[in-house]
């Protein structure tokens, strides 16, 4: 199986967490501290993205919740 995010990104991903573990590490337009580890995760994916690195394209939540919905409005109109 190929892999899902390709060298660069994952250390580009290391080095998020270790700023983050370091407490260097700032969110974009506010500038605050990122303390999470998903969002420090997040922050070295969107400057892989930036660099065109081998990245799954960005999914967000309003794209998933309409193909649930769709998947059911098939469900209920077969039956």
């Amino acid at each position: 199986m190929a892999r899902k995010y390709s060298r660069k990104a994952s250390a580009k991903v290391g080095r998020a967490l270790r700023k983050r573990k370091a407490g260097t590490l700032k969110s974009g337009r506010s500038g605050r501290k990122v303390r999470s580890r998903k969002q420090a995760i997040a922050i070295g994916l969107s400057e892989a993205r930036r660099e065109g690195d081998k990245v799954p394209a960005r999914t967000s939540s309003k794209k998933k919740s309409s193909k649930k919905r769709k998947s059911a409005k098939k469900r209920t109109s077969r039956s």
